[in-house]
């Protein structure tokens, strides 16, 4: 699970530099337009990925949450 979020926030952040580079929306690219149900069901799963990744930050090395 956390690879797969890892996977998804990496493409986000790829994505979101190309948008601001560029101007250039890949995944809006690669799956017919940003409106297109591909497009935002990937967009939806980098968000929830980024939630995910957010608890990432307040568990310690052997996976317990700090207090």
């Amino acid at each position: 699970m956390k690879r797969l979020a890892l996977i998804l926030v990496i493409i986000g952040a790829l994505n979101w530099g190309l948008i601001g580079l560029l101007r250039f929306d890949l995944v809006a690219t690669l799956f017919g337009g940003a409106a297109s149900w591909i497009s935002r069901t990937i967009y939806i799963l980098v968000g929830i990925a980024g939630i995910y990744a957010v608890t990432l930050l307040f568990k310690d090395r052997e996976g317990r949450e700090t207090t």
